[in-house]
């Protein structure tokens, strides 16, 4: 079954009261109406910008062939890739046109204890961009544990989210944080604070000297719940200053979605919100994984509160099955990978599911994570988890 999302919302979030200890930025809305107008930002997961979707022929029936690109397992044997991002500009060890993606697991294949995040080229050569082995610059509660949350910022700073297990991944899931890396790899700070609790997935809208993250948090009670599913997930909008020359500084965080289905889970650890995404018109697209649908946020580049329960249904049912990542297509389209299967689905703003694919060329389940929209609109990069690889379906 799919339903549309495309009732209005009544107010305007713009002019509600803010959350408590965010700093707000009066242009900010202007600006980013303006750069969502016109195509002028970067969009992450998905490297390239979106136009508006013709709702002709869908952008996965352009392709029709898996190849893979690289192992994502370096020199310390790390496992599970979860996060992947395309690097838009060369700066530092970052080369434009490279993939970098983030292991969740060490070689023991113990979740939540992955430190590592590889760069690869389009011709498949692996290099190690970071290795997270000593202390942090800052907090993170439990250590490191990469996830999938992950994007490369303007001036080359990396931001990586931390969902780490204690006891060398035997023990208890703890909030983690964000952490920021140079453009060599060094971790140079962390973000972390009450709204910043189980780091999963991200999405970034920039502009510059600014950025908005967006992230979804997947531990609001989950540990308490021992298994019960609990409707505390939420997606949290991270204000960032980043001028050029300087460290990117939060300078604000507040819930624009709240009420997301979340389970602690023995073989993928922790389920709930995952993928995300933002369209043109400034609605957040989230893959609720627990219950199976699309979800979508209005005005999340602009909303001082949270929409509850999950946010608007934008599609349920139908050919999802435990949607994971997510990256926008260049015609506006969502595309998601599947938890349940190796397939991935392509639905329209609309709520339309137009297209069903098989990524994983094994079929199985629980292989797919993260995935990009491949430089030059070519294809889709995505990890695949069964095989420890990069691939490209195009």
């Amino acid at each position: 079954m799919e339903n549309s999302c495309g009732r209005p919302v009544k107010d305007d979030p713009g002019s509600r009261t803010t959350n408590r200890g965010r700093r707000r930025f009066p242009f900010r809305a202007s600006l980013l109406a303006g750069a969502l107008g016109l195509g002028l930002v970067a969009l992450v997961p998905s490297s390239s910008d979106a136009a508006p979707s013709s709702h002709g022929q869908p952008f996965l029936s352009r392709f029709t062939t898996v190849t893979d690109v690289s192992s994502t397992v370096p020199a310390n044997g790390d496992l599970n890739p979860y996060g992947i991002v395309a690097v838009p500009r060369t700066v530092g060890a970052l080369v434009r046109g490279d993939t970098l993606v983030s292991n969740f697991n060490a070689a023991s294949n113990s979740q939540g204890t992955g430190t590592t995040i590889v760069e690869i080229s389009p011709g498949g050569q692996q290099t190690l961009f970071a290795q997270l082995s000593g202390p942090l610059p800052g907090k993170c509660p439990g250590g490191v544990g990469l996830t999938t949350a992950l994007t490369v910022l303007r001036g080359g700073f990396v931001v990586v989210g931390s969902l780490p297990v204690t006891d060398g991944g035997m023990g208890t899931p703890e909030a983690g944080c964000l952490i920021v890396l140079n453009s060599v790899g060094a971790p140079v700070e962390t973000w972390s604070g009450p709204d910043i609790n189980g780091p999963w997935d991200l999405a970034a809208v920039q502009l510059p000297g600014f950025a908005e993250l967006f992230v979804t948090n997947v531990l609001n009670g989950t540990v308490a719940g021992g298994g019960s599913v609990v409707k505390r997930g939420t997606v949290v909008r991270i204000d960032v200053v980043d001028q050029p020359g300087r460290n990117p500084v939060m300078t604000g965080a507040g819930v624009v979605g709240s009420g997301f289905a979340e389970q602690l889970n023995s073989a993928a650890l922790v389920l709930g919100p995952t993928g995300v995404a933002l369209s043109r018109n400034g609605t957040l697209y989230v893959a609720d994984t627990v219950d199976n649908r699309l979800a979508a946020i209005p005005f999340a580049w602009r909303r001082h509160t949270a929409v509850p329960h999950g946010g608007l249904t934008l599609t349920t049912g139908g050919s999802l099955n435990s949607p994971l990542g997510m990256a926008l297509a260049p015609n506006g389209d969502v595309i998601t990978v599947n938890g349940g299967d190796g397939n991935a689905v392509e639905t329209t703003p609309s709520g339309q599911q137009v297209a069903t694919v098989k990524f994983d060329p094994a079929g199985a389940g629980g292989d797919l994570f993260g995935l990009t929209i491949a430089p030059g609109r070519d294809g889709v990069l995505f990890v695949d988890d069964g095989d420890n690889t990069l691939k490209l379906f195009h």
